[in-house]
């Protein structure tokens, strides 16, 4: 990528801080349209089941959209691209609230879904490229920033909520706010452009084999996330026979955790690398996992989940960074990313649903531990492409490197790091 000459560290620190206010936008959206499903279920008149099948279309949107991104990051450049797509999304969330019926509903949110994955690949992209210029990690604190978002856009939908708001004046003036925020933000971000006279990526392409690799990795991460999201509380109701509060402390708990970790997980990834840090989130995850399906304790469950969260919360931030330096197509390999962790996150819920269904709640998250511990074993797909960062006086590429003399076996040439490009 090229443009944006001026890279002093002044202006580094600038378009660090300015993406990291667009993923914060881009969370908002999400925690704004997430407060409003019941007004939204009632006014299109839905039932359980069908609101449960309009709630897949923003998936289905997302997945077929996202190979788009890398296309008209391409065509537009990143400063452009991501300050279109993430306009779209913004004025998106006026849709859902506005639909009258099941069809008007599952369209709107295709569209929510699309304008959604577009603008996540485009800023996870600008993110990576923002990350090799610093030269140290930044992408789990840029996803803990999204996070805050979420939490914001969520407290305001609740405030919205409780004192009976139309859920269509209320997603109206977030859209409008958000809007201005995300254009605020974006002219701050670094303006990189294609190579001149480089090919531009297919409309729709399979993504390489190394951005399956390592989106396996956060295929296992998303799974356990959106598993202990929309069971914990029931796992603890069910199983361990609590009450209603301390049911929901076991979300509170879990989210809480994967958004602090996240927003102070660069730090441990600078000083460890990040097949290091994944491989002992693994472990924690594992150990969190074996303790909600063994210890019958509201306790030890409390405690496990919130190890989940723990270990899995960087998961998907080293993911999106490990992709984009996977090969010559960044954009198009986090698209590959994106897609698989989206479909990780939609089949998750009832796939838990399923397993507890055919045996019992402890035997799904027997699965999830399963797939915790997967990330120990795969960790070292995130090897791919040149490490960032300087923490404490060791540096992550000497952190990976020591890790490619250890047990993990010899490296070949493939996997050998490349030099981080740091031209304007």
């Amino acid at each position: 990528m090229t443009g944006d000459t001026a890279l002093s560290p002044a202006r580094l620190r600038h378009a660090r801080f300015a993406i990291a206010a667009v993923f914060c936008a881009h969370g908002a959206v999400t925690g704004s349209f997430a407060t409003r499903i019941p007004w939204i279920q009632e006014h299109a008149q839905l039932g359980a089941g069908t609101l449960g099948l309009a709630l897949a279309f923003p998936a289905l949107g997302a997945a077929l959209a996202m190979p788009l991104a890398g296309r008209i990051n391409h065509r537009f450049g990143a400063r452009a691209a991501l300050r279109g797509l993430l306009v779209l999304w913004t004025l998106s969330l006026i849709l859902p609230s506005l639909a009258p019926n099941l069809p008007a509903l599952c369209f709107a949110l295709f569209v929510y879904g699309a304008t959604a994955g577009m603008s996540d690949v485009a800023m996870n992209a600008l993110g990576v490229e923002t990350e090799n210029r610093l030269g140290r990690s930044i992408m789990s604190s840029l996803h803990g920033m999204w996070s805050v978002g979420a939490l914001i856009g969520s407290a305001a939908g609740t405030v919205a909520a409780h004192t009976g708001t139309d859920a269509r004046l209320h997603h109206l003036l977030a859209a409008l706010v958000l809007t201005a925020a995300g254009l605020v933000a974006v002219q701050g971000v670094l303006d990189l452009r294609s190579e001149q006279g480089s090919q531009a990526p297919p409309h729709f392409a399979l993504p390489p084999k190394s951005a399956l690799l390592i989106g396996a990795i956060g295929f296992c991460a998303v799974f356990a996330e959106g598993a202990s999201l929309d069971w914990s509380a029931v796992y603890l109701r069910d199983v361990l026979h609590t009450d209603a509060g301390l049911a929901a402390a076991s979300t509170t708990a879990f989210a809480l955790t994967m958004a602090v970790t996240r927003l102070v997980g660069d730090r441990v990834v600078d000083r460890f690398g990040a097949v290091r840090t994944v491989r002992v989130g693994g472990v924690l995850a594992t150990a969190g996992g074996l303790l909600v399906v063994m210890v019958r304790h509201p306790a030890g469950a409390l405690t496990g989940f919130a190890m989940i969260g723990l270990g899995i919360a960087v998961v998907v931030p080293l993911a999106f960074a490990a992709a984009a330096r996977s090969g010559p197509a960044p954009a198009q390999a986090i698209a590959g990313v994106a897609t698989i962790t989206y479909t990780s996150g939609l089949i998750a819920p009832s796939a838990i649903g399923a397993v507890a269904d055919a045996t019992s709640l402890v035997v799904s998250f027997g699965l999830v531990t399963l797939l915790a511990f997967a990330l120990i074993v795969g960790a070292s797909v995130l090897r791919q492409g040149p490490s960032v960062g300087q923490a404490g006086g060791e540096t992550a590429e000497a952190a990976e490197t020591a890790e490619k003399a250890g047990p993990v076996g010899p490296v070949g040439p493939a996997d050998q790091d490349e030099p981080v490009d740091t031209r304007p």
